[in-house]
């Protein structure tokens, strides 16, 4: 039998903002919300702990934006974005089920939000909408200024500049910062795309340097090389890879 009643959690750094969404449940009396957060590290913990039906989520928050949230979770609610920003994510959304609400929205059309979300809930479907909106994060011609890991139930920023390599890890990557290291649900091929060209080389299938904790470049065997790097590991360098190096570096 399906539900008749479903839990949302309100994530917003704007006070107002979820003030105006907690009015416009109440015309949705089968939706109790059983929190609200300010920022993505309360939604994390409340997340984890109430595991709600529904999240009504800011795409832009300091901190920790929308976005890099769901990136660490490992079970994602249907999501309802809202934000006043962003108007290209919003194209991504003309042909999906889950709608992306543009602050400031009015109380019909939360409600033609609402009847998506409750036909998917009562259907028992995950939402598509939120790869959607990943997949156009991926595809920004920003580059990443920095990364979201998450370590236990904490979540953890990191500067690029502060990251030293980061390594292929099967279906993750491994990535390396000065004093730790995190595992991450994401593609070699995503950083690669993502991360500042100039700073950054793939130096083989399983690695992308940080040029700037490059040490130095030593002989492997007859044609290939190592890169020492500043903490000492030593990562193999392959032909490809170290004709990237040599543009980047110009030596």
């Amino acid at each position: 039998m399906p539900k008749s009643n479903f839990t949302a959690l309100i994530i917003d750094d704007e006070p107002p903002a979820r003030t105006v969404i907690r009015s416009y449940l109440n015309d949705h009396p089968n939706i109790s919300v059983i929190g609200e957060c300010s920022n993505g590290f309360e939604a994390l913990k409340a997340i984890q702990e109430l595991k709600p039906d529904i999240i009504f989520l800011d795409v832009q928050m300091p901190k920790v934006s929308g976005l890099e949230l769901l990136e660490v979770l490992d079970e994602i609610p249907v999501v309802v974005f809202s934000t006043a920003y962003d108007r290209y994510a919003l194209k991504a959304f003309e042909m999906s089920a889950v709608d992306y609400l543009l602050k400031p929205y009015s109380q019909d059309r939360f409600n033609k939000a609402m009847g998506k979300v409750l036909e998917q809930l009562n259907k028992g479907e995950k939402t598509d909408a939120t790869n959607l909106l990943i997949k156009h994060s991926e595809n920004s011609n920003t580059p990443l200024k920095r990364i979201v890991v998450k370590t236990g139930n904490k979540m953890h920023v990191i500067p690029v500049n502060k990251i030293s390599y980061i390594e292929a890890n099967e279906d993750y990557v491994m990535i390396y910062s000065e004093k730790s290291r995190h595992l991450k649900a994401q593609t070699m091929r995503y950083y690669e795309e993502n991360l500042d060209s100039t700073q950054f080389v793939r130096i083989h299938r399983s690695f992308i340097v940080n040029v700037n904790f490059v040490e130095r470049l030593e002989p492997y065997d007859k044609d290939t090389y190592v890169a020492v790097m500043t903490q000492g590991q030593r990562l193999k360098i392959s032909r490809n890879g170290y004709r990237k190096l040599k543009e980047t570096l110009n030596f």
